[in-house]
């Protein structure tokens, strides 16, 4: 009998249970402990009991802040974090975040409180009328629907298993405001409940997959290891060490890959990238897709040299999405590595030394031509001298979560800040989205224990500040830094038609840290790389929520960062 049935004695004698125990004890069942949800109709006493019945029920501003904390939580646990809206806006707040969860391959399921079928399907205008399963079914990877009690066991499974398996991803679950409500046998009820087995199973490759690729490495002249996040997502840290070591060959971690080996492993290439995306002959894919951010694998990033691609995915239908894969391995990240290791034998053949010394040379020189600027102490800060010390701090302390987003802000941490171990490193992902910050800082603080230091530009921190006063609230151990330049890409664009600010401008000298104040956080407003060091080591010595307003010049930045190359230009008028 589930725990949480509610024993209401009728004439009979029988003992019931309803919607809300149901959903809470399908959770429950199925290992769910955490909920990221905005209260209201019709779910709002569906947090109250999850969290009675000891399910932690996390409470934000704004529901596309809880969606991007579901959606990193699965991406550290491998189980589907949940978050729970209100019907129509709420939910649509949240189907932001389903498909940000989707694209990047996270598990999640949206769970959203829907009006009453009858009366949308006759567009009869019911409180928050909206059809959102039809919405939802284009973004997300499955989409179900419960319209009785005694299905909504079944209606979890069904989630879950297609949250996880293959390639995870969004799952969205609409439960009708009518569903809680529903009254049925307690016994029957609990029998209803289904307990997922092996909701992710392991997809093992194929022997002739596995020796063709391996055959293809084995005479590359110039190989190269590409780690994505998929890599780190899979949790065969080990695996993957003892497979990309026993290669030899140099590997390129992407952003979210970063510490599966720690960037300074003489294998790495992160500081060489463009030299080993140009020069390599063959090119090992490990949970990294060919998409927009390794340039779709053609053109002047890859150089004139030819490639051939070996890719690893569980899903067959990445293979060629834009390039020719000659060696195509569909598994599972963990059994496909583990097999390469096998398969290679205790004799393996290094990469030949000509290539590997050439790419450590690289890496040797491009470090050493950016200490410089890594140790000045400027006042106001540029950015390279902000996150010289930040790159410090997280050196001396390897255990620390790293939340990354911005333009500017994003694209020079990710190159200079160093991660030793392996899902310590969250930033915006494949579809490059602004406003994940505080809800992954929240997340991973939430998930792992660990403190988070949250290393935000100005105009992403806007997407989803108010979430402070939700870091406040649960008392967690996170450091934000706010990199405030005035402005979106920089503060110094100038509006020459009219009086309004230009449309890059924010206030200028704005002071963040007093946001974190005014919710009995700790604000630090920080003008030189000296007192941003000293302000964050306390922070994350006292584990007390904190914002730092790191001022940062209002002339640094480039527009749009490292991805310019992506704005229009007008063949009229050229930008000035």
């Amino acid at each position: 009998m589930a725990q949480t049935a509610v024993k209401i004695e009728a004439e009979t004698h029988e003992e019931l249970t309803d919607g809300f125990h149901l959903v809470i004890d399908a959770m429950k069942l199925n290992g769910i402990d955490t909920i990221y949800n905005v209260p209201g109709i019709p779910i709002t006493d569906l947090g109250r009991m999850a969290q009675a019945e000891g399910i932690r029920v996390l409470s934000f501003r704004h529901e596309q802040n809880a969606g991007y904390a579901a959606a990193i939580a699965g991406f550290l646990t491998k189980k589907p974090g949940v978050c729970l809206t209100v019907s129509a806006p709420g939910f649509l707040n949240g189907l932001t975040a389903l498909a940000h969860a989707t694209t990047n391959c996270f598990p999640m399921i949206l769970v959203s409180g829907s009006s009453e079928r009858e009366i949308v399907d006759l567009q009869q205008g019911d409180y928050e009328e909206m059809d959102q399963l039809a919405i939802a079914k284009p973004l997300c990877k499955a989409a179900f629907r419960v319209l009785h009690a005694q299905d909504i066991g079944i209606g979890f499974a069904r989630a879950i298993r297609a949250a996880v398996s293959g390639r995870p991803g969004g799952v969205y679950l609409d439960l009708p405001a009518k569903l809680f409500g529903q009254v049925m046998n307690a016994q029957a009820g609990a029998a209803s409940l289904v307990k997922v087995i092996d909701p992710a199973p392991a997809q093992i490759p194929s022997p002739d997959s596995v020796k063709r690729a391996l055959d293809l490495l084995k005479n590359a002249k110039r190989p190269l290891i590409i780690l994505g996040k998929g890599a780190a997502y899979a949790q065969a840290d080990d695996a993957i060490k003892t497979f990309v070591e026993k290669s030899g060959a140099p590997f390129l971690p992407m952003s979210m890959a970063k510490g599966l080996l720690p960037d300074l492993h003489p294998q790495c290439a992160g500081a060489a990238r463009s030299t080993v995306l140009k020069d390599s002959d063959v090119v090992l894919l490990i949970g990294a897709r060919l998409n927009w951010l390794l340039s779709h694998g053609k053109g002047k990033s890859w150089g004139d040299q030819p490639k051939k691609f070996i890719q690893v995915d569980i899903e067959p239908k990445e293979m060629d999405s834009n390039v020719e894969i000659a060696a195509p391995v569909v598994g599972d990240i963990g059994s496909v590595v583990t097999a390469f290791s096998e398969a290679m034998g205790s004799n393996w053949p290094k990469a030949p030394a000509e290539w590997t010394s050439s790419v450590q040379k690289k890496r040797e020189d491009n470090v050493a031509k950016m200490a410089p600027r890594l140790m000045n102490n400027n006042s106001p800060m540029d950015y390279h001298g902000a996150l010289g010390v930040l790159r410090t701090i997280i050196k001396e302390r390897p255990d620390a979560i790293l939340v990354n987003e911005g333009a500017n802000t994003l694209d020079l941490a990710r190159g200079v800040i160093d991660m030793y171990q392996p899902r310590k490193r969250l930033d915006v992902g494949t579809w490059g989205v602004m406003g994940i910050g505080m809800g992954s800082a929240i997340a991973a603080a939430v998930e792992t224990g660990k403190p988070v230091l949250a290393i935000e530009g100005d105009s992403a921190f806007g997407f989803s500040g108010m979430e402070v006063e939700t870091i406040c609230r649960y008392n967690l151990p996170i450091c934000v830094v706010i990199f405030n330049n005035d402005g979106i890409y920089r503060g110094t664009d100038q509006n020459s038609a009219g009086t309004d600010p230009a449309t890059t401008v924010f206030v200028k000298g704005a002071r963040y840290d007093k946001m974190m104040e005014a919710f009995g956080g700790v604000g630090v407003n920080a003008t030189s790389p000296d007192e941003l060091k000293r302000a964050v080591n306390e922070a994350m010595d006292s584990g007390k929520p904190t914002l730092i307003n790191a001022v940062i010049d209002p002339a640094a930045g480039s527009e749009s960062g490292r991805i310019g190359n992506l704005n229009p230009q007008s063949a009229l008028t050229k930008k000035k």
